[in-house]
């Protein structure tokens, strides 16, 4: 069986936790005589190939359209979402002003035969337009490529249109992989509903749609009314490569509990700092670590500051790679406090790695983790008592981090992709 798999990001390059999950997934489709063709944006060049081929869209010139840009919409039917958020105009006014910035997209937007789009592969402020391009040359690729694959597979709302030209253009059955919506995103006032239409699209469109937890499952076919026939819960894992014995020499005597992931709303950070301030009162051996980035971290600074804990906090900034890895070793107890979350790989890393983990129970993870303590993300008391005990009691925090490297041992991608395997074979019946 053969796949083309379209993604946004492949380590060692990437901004979160999709990159990781997709490397996982093609090593263990290839571990289950799974071939895949890894379709990104932006390649650098260093990426792993061992199991996947990887086909940079930067270098592909396009060939689907000539020099207008409505015969391919009209092709594989999605329309380029524009933003006309116009205020203070009267109907007619909003009505001119949307028609000129339709005709202004038409013509910005169009591709001349043989063009190449050198994409940035980021999530800057131009990013519909690049998921609008990459959607033009993924219907290329798919075109060229097309006696060597029988599924398409597309991760995420940034590679659905590409999914959707792939299959419009070529007939093969198409696979979206939910790994996040809009509704955990951000709150339901707080929607870009932009990528709300692009993420219902690609769900309608599917043959199947993956989701990585129930939790998400039910997102999905209540809140985007997708059939519930047609989606299927493939849990994610973990990628153990023999990265769990690194060893570190730590700079302090204190023991040190982390926060790892985006600084957003959608993770809880600043639960974690009231819990964190809420265990500095009971106890002074401890340091707080809250490694990512995100656009609540300035405002995450601002509380820890107020709230007096500064001394024993520490903002490391985003990490990548062996500083992930070391900062697993580096802690006594991980924490992922999200307020949201369809799945979570950061707590599956940190058991691997032997640290102990308290997780939220509004996380997909908490789906498959026996030996993680879970509590509301709200139920700061909770929290702070869980990292005490975790701290305090040698015991207690020797036998989590036993059953819990026990525990993701058993959670390898091999397994997942099996029934992702399934998944497959049933779209091609």
């Amino acid at each position: 069986m053969r796949v083309l798999m379209f993604g946004w990001e492949f380590p060692p390059h990437i901004a979160g936790g999709l990159g990781t999950a997709c490397e996982g997934i093609v090593k263990g489709l290839a571990y289950n005589g799974v071939e895949t063709i890894f379709v990104m944006p932006s390649a650098s060049g260093d990426e792993d190939q061992s199991c996947t081929r990887i086909i940079n869209a930067s270098d592909v010139p396009v060939d689907t359209v000539s020099t207008s840009v409505d015969e391919f919409l009209d092709r594989v039917k999605f329309v380029h979402i524009g933003t006309n958020m116009v205020p203070y105009a009267d109907p007619e006014e909003f009505s001119r002003l949307v028609e000129e910035d339709r005709l202004r997209q038409v013509k910005d937007f169009s591709v001349s035969y043989g063009q190449k789009y050198k994409f940035s592969g980021k999530y800057g402020a131009n990013l519909m337009e690049e998921v609008a391009r990459y959607a033009m040359v993924g219907g290329t690729i798919a075109l060229r490529h097309k006696d060597e694959f029988d599924v398409i597979h597309a991760h995420d709302w940034l590679t659905y249109y590409a999914g959707i030209a792939a299959k419009e253009l070529t007939g093969k059955p198409l696979v979206v992989h939910v790994h996040a919506t809009s509704y955990d995103r951000g709150s339901v006032d707080n929607i870009d509903t932009r990528v709300l239409a692009i993420e219902t699209r690609g769900m309608q469109i599917a043959d199947r749609v993956v989701t990585v937890s129930d939790l998400t499952r039910n997102i999905v076919i209540n809140r985007y009314h997708i059939d519930p026939a047609k989606v299927v819960t493939v849990h994610n894992a973990v990628d153990f490569s023999g990265r769990e014995n690194i060893e570190v020499s730590r700079g302090v005597r204190e023991k040190t509990v982390t926060f790892l992931g985006r600084i957003t709303f959608q993770k809880g950070p600043e639960y974690f700092i009231e819990a964190a301030a809420k265990v500095l009162k009971r106890t002074k051996n401890v340091r707080f670590v809250m490694a990512g980035s995100g656009d609540m971290m300035n405002r995450s600074i601002r509380y820890v500051a107020r709230l007096g804990i500064s001394d024993r906090f520490h903002f490391t900034g985003f990490l990548r790679g062996a500083d992930v890895q070391k900062m697993f070793a580096l802690s006594d107890v991980y924490i992922m406090p999200s307020v949201s979350e369809p799945f979570g790989i950061s707590p599956l890393e940190a058991m691997r790695t032997g640290v102990p983990s308290i997780i939220s129970k509004q996380s997909g993870a908490a789906e498959v983790l026996k030996y993680a303590f879970k509590v509301d993300f709200w139920d700061v008391d909770a929290m702070a008592d869980d990292i005490y005990a975790l701290l305090h009691y040698p015991a207690l925090s020797a036998f989590s981090a036993k059953a819990g490297y026990d525990e993701v041992n058993a959670l390898k991608w091999n397994a997942a992709t099996a029934k992702l395997k399934a998944v497959y074979e049933s779209v091609l019946k």
